[in-house]
């Protein structure tokens, strides 16, 4: 059965998206993998911007099937049915976390996380965008164009699909679609793809040394 949100949050959606986010805060749970710093809180509002102030940023791309928007929250409910509907799966395959998506996520968690999605949009600090069907009725997943926080790498994008898209092989036609978008559509000259074109431990010694580095600099 799909979960519903609180009609108020939906009626409000288009609203909300061009409200300020300075003070929003993040949700209880996060779909921040282990390996990279949240992109919330005071933090993530002062971050510097991803891209050139004149460098435009995609807010539609099309792919056969599907189409990338920004994520905000007009699409809280479909982001929602969307996550909620493979919560094991994405623990396993894209969070590696039993903290994001959990079965106690509600209404204002989910709000608040595309509140903050579209803040850091806005701010040009990161980029996340929901992959859906060409009428928009569904997400079959996410994809997310942030700061790298291993050095040499001009960004980090990470992806997920459902587990029904997973199952029906989607995961590898967007992931091979999204890296030629990227290509062609970012500016950046070196990207990685964790769990992906580097393989997960890889990633994660790499994160390790990053953060060694800048304990032992701090002191």
């Amino acid at each position: 059965m799909t979960r519903r949100l609180a009609g108020t949050w939906l009626s409000s959606a288009m609203l909300m998206i061009s409200a300020p986010t300075a003070h929003a805060q993040a949700p209880a749970t996060t779909r921040t993998p282990q390996t990279s710093a949240p992109a919330t809180g005071d933090t993530a509002r002062h971050r510097s911007p991803l891209v050139a102030p004149d460098f435009k940023v995609p807010v539609l791309a099309r792919g056969p099937g599907f189409k990338l928007v920004p994520l905000g929250p007009d699409l809280v409910q479909v982001d929602y049915d969307a996550y909620m509907s493979s919560i094991e799966h994405l623990q396993k395959t894209f969070s590696r976390s039993t903290n994001w998506p959990t079965a106690g996520i509600t209404s204002a968690d989910a709000m608040k996380d595309m509140q903050g999605e579209a803040g850091r949009f806005r701010s040009r600090t990161s980029f996340a965008y929901g992959v859906l069907t060409p009428d928009a009725k569904r997400e079959r997943g996410s994809v997310y164009v942030s700061p790298s926080p291993v050095p040499g790498y001009d960004a980090m994008v990470r992806l997920w699909v459902t587990k029904d898209e997973f199952d029906r092989g989607f995961d590898a036609e967007l992931y091979k679609w999204v890296v030629a978008w990227v290509r062609q559509d970012w500016p950046f000259a070196k990207v990685a793809y964790p769990g992906r074109s580097i393989d997960w431990a890889t990633w994660d010694a790499l994160v390790a040394q990053g953060k060694a580095r800048k304990t032992a600099q701090a002191h």
